[in-house]
């Protein structure tokens, strides 16, 4: 028994690998640092999704104004868009334009269907690839958003 507590005491007595100690200056700077480069990083991803919740709530009005947006080209293609309501849809038109609203679809074009939505489809020795030969409805987009695709007429070559 005495062996067992002479080795406890030379093992108490010699000193193990000793632990490196930070510097509490140090170790409190790579702290901060790392606080900073996480509030930096929360700054960027609350930066981020401000946008886009402002691009969306946009992109959301303008979808509701689209009919309204028809409307008032059916009405300019008729000729009944004069006077006071002709003043009103300029203004209404300028308006989303400045907000980035883009109207597309015009024909002949390379058909898309990404873009483009198919309502008919003819074949025709005419056109050698797959073409847009008429625009039934306007397409519009809203920054890389599609918010609704040109419906048209797609033509295919026989």
């Amino acid at each position: 028994m005495s062996d067992e507590v002479s080795e406890e005491v030379v093992a108490q007595e010699t000193p193990a690998e000793e632990v490196p100690t930070k510097d509490p200056i140090q170790a409190l700077t790579e702290d901060l640092q790392r606080l900073q480069a996480e509030y930096a990083n929360y700054k960027k991803r609350v930066d981020r999704d401000r946008v886009l919740i402002s691009e969306v709530a946009i992109a959301n009005t303008l979808i509701d104004l689209l009919p309204v947006l028809d409307d008032i080209e059916r009405a300019s293609e008729h000729g009944e868009l004069t006077g006071g309501f002709k003043a009103v849809s300029d203004q209404l038109v300028a308006i989303i334009s400045k907000l980035g609203l883009e109207r597309y679809g015009d024909a002949p074009c390379a058909f898309d269907p990404k873009i483009h939505e198919a309502l008919m489809h003819e074949t025709s020795n005419e056109v050698v690839e797959t073409t847009v030969t008429k625009v039934l409805q306007i397409g519009y987009r809203f920054k890389e958003r599609i918010l609704r695709p040109a419906r048209v007429l797609v033509t295919d070559p026989e």
